[in-house]
């Protein structure tokens, strides 16, 4: 007798993952695929997902949960220019391995959408902890952020949908990138510094 496979919410919402990853969009995945996918009648998902806006929001929720893991531990142990290369390394071969998933987490989550909030200023507060370790505070430090996000968003999008054609190595260009930035986050700090701050 064939093993009856065992449903829930979690293994809904990491099947919808693969599926997406695999078709490099979230939206391929419809309720009738995904239930096709898992084997079961369309009813049957309802008993773990509302519909299909809950589907999504709820595979934004494991894709944030992922790159928030997978940059607060590169980041580990580390501060200022190295902390802020570890993170883009990361964030950029999330968005590579999980193409289907990564434009979920990009959109601000809606106020009332906590669990998504929750996840947000997490990240918000990791980036602005490293920020603070160039000496960029306040607004300064929100526009450092932002900066850096728009950085990373743009090159990995571009690299995703094929934007990158000359022969040059796009690891070399990322790289490069980043240091023209940090360069210029460097330039920022030390016009932040109260000058004499280093006198004995």
């Amino acid at each position: 007798m064939k093993k009856r496979r065992i449903l829930n919410r979690e293994t809904v919402v990491e099947t919808a993952v693969i599926m997406a990853n695999e078709a490099n969009s979230y939206e391929a995945v419809t309720l009738m695929a995904l239930a096709r996918q898992l084997g079961v009648r369309m009813p049957s998902l309802y008993s773990h997902i509302i519909n299909l806006d809950d589907l999504r929001q709820a595979m934004a929720i494991y894709g944030l949960r992922k790159l928030l893991r997978v940059t607060r531990e590169a980041a580990a142990g580390l501060v200022g220019q190295a902390a802020l290369l570890a993170m883009a390394d990361a964030y950029r071969q999330f968005a590579l391995q999980y193409p289907g998933v990564y434009p979920l987490t990009v959109k601000a989550p809606e106020a009332d959408d906590p669990a998504l909030v929750a996840l947000a200023q997490e990240f918000t507060q990791i980036l602005l902890l490293v920020f603070a370790s160039f000496g960029l505070g306040g607004e300064m430090a929100f526009h450092a952020m932002r900066g850096y996000r728009a950085m990373l968003h743009g090159f990995v999008l571009l690299e995703a949908n094929s934007g990158y054609r000359l022969p040059l190595s796009k690891d070399e260009s990322f790289q490069e990138l980043l240091s023209t930035y940090l360069a210029g986050l460097t330039i920022r700090h030390l016009e932040a510094t109260p000058t004499g701050s280093n006198l004995s």
